[in-house]
């Protein structure tokens, strides 16, 4: 099970934290990913990291912005967001697959969070 918080309302240029956390499983082994969700559109790729070596994946919108943490010690992942936009309010959604790749496929990975808003407003 992946547990997801931090999301809220922020202004533009503010920035936020996600957290996911993987209850029952270690991440090890898999990969761990964002995604993104706004109203009327698909789910859309953020961002990914291989947990066994680190390797990170960004999409071009916001690569620079944000940061995908990997903690071991706390086996939960963060989506560091900053300078964020409007364009970036959307329910953000974390996932995990078994595996290397870093898919930016939303039906590849196995496994999702319940999802956390985030709204970027002034």
């Amino acid at each position: 099970q992946l547990v997801e918080s931090g999301g809220g309302l922020v202004q533009p240029g503010g920035s936020l934290r996600l957290s996911c956390a993987a209850s029952g499983r270690t991440f090890s082994g898999y990969v761990a990913g964002w995604f993104r969700q706004a109203p009327g559109k698909e789910r859309e790729f953020v961002a990914a990291v291989r947990w066994s070596g680190g390797v990170t994946s960004y999409a071009d919108s916001v690569r620079g912005r944000f940061t995908i943490d990997p903690d071991n010690a706390k086996n939960t992942v963060y989506l560091q967001m900053n300078s964020l936009k409007p364009e970036d309010t959307a329910v953000y959604y974390c996932a995990a697959k078994p595996g290397v790749i870093l898919s930016t496929k939303p039906n590849s990975w196995n496994y999702w969070g319940q999802g956390t808003q985030v709204t970027v407003s002034s």
